[in-house]
């Protein structure tokens, strides 16, 4: 689905170096290692928020930074979905609200983006807070509500930059089980960047990021037993 291609990028130092990795439909991915070793360069570029010194980044096939800004931008409403450390909920909207601005944005019918966006938050339980603003939220539900934005456009690819990173330890269980689960049943594929090695063993592939190069991909039985 996706394939990052000799990546390299230089601010007044390189910061990552002849990355090549691919993605396929499904793929759940934890991107892990120390403070500055790339991690969260890697996925702006992947999300094209920022652009490689050097290298490609190929979504089925097309170049995405051969692209126009104005179809990395389609390309950003349509095929990706972006979880960030801090939830960047607009603070005058409701939960439902937030939740099907990209939709919105999208120019999609307003009726049917609601719908959708209201059955997100039933998928990441909470009915029972659409109508509530972000600051008469905890800050798990509040994330929840992030998880719920970023597939309100359907993508095939969602980006998560240490989601849980800003949450205490169970709030973080329970968004980082969320998007597991999200992955199994929506079939989208995950990239989640974390430096939480045991929320990343939930997920069946580790990459591991020093210094801007990758020195480990490996693809493993993950902690949580899958369905059978």
């Amino acid at each position: 689905m996706l394939t990052v291609e000799g990546v390299s990028k230089v601010y007044r130092a390189p910061v990552l170096r002849d990355i090549t990795l691919e993605l396929q439909t499904g793929d759940s991915i934890a991107v892990v290692g120390p403070s500055g070793a790339g991690k969260s360069t890697l996925l702006n570029i992947i999300g094209t928020l920022d652009h490689p010194t050097t290298g490609r980044v190929l979504f089925r096939g097309d170049d995405l930074f051969a692209l126009d800004a104005g179809r990395q931008a389609r390309f950003r409403n349509r095929k990706l979905g972006f979880i960030f450390q801090f939830h960047h909920l607009l603070p005058e909207l409701t939960a439902l609200e937030n939740t099907v601005m990209p939709a919105f944005i999208g120019g999609e019918n307003r009726a049917t983006a609601r719908q959708r966006a209201r059955r997100l938050l039933e998928l990441v339980h909470l009915e029972s807070r659409m109508d509530h603003k972000p600051g008469e939220l905890s800050g798990g539900e509040q994330q929840r509500v992030a998880v719920a934005r970023a597939l309100v456009m359907q993508p095939e690819l969602v980006l998560a930059d240490e989601p849980t990173g800003n949450l205490d330890t169970h709030s973080g269980r329970e968004v980082f089980d969320l998007l597991v689960r999200l992955n199994r049943e929506l079939q989208t594929t995950l990239v989640v960047v974390t430096h939480n090695l045991a929320f990343a063993r939930l997920l069946p592939r580790r990459i591991q990021l020093i210094d801007g190069v990758i020195v480990e991909d490996r693809t493993d039985l993950c902690d949580i037993k899958k369905d059978t």
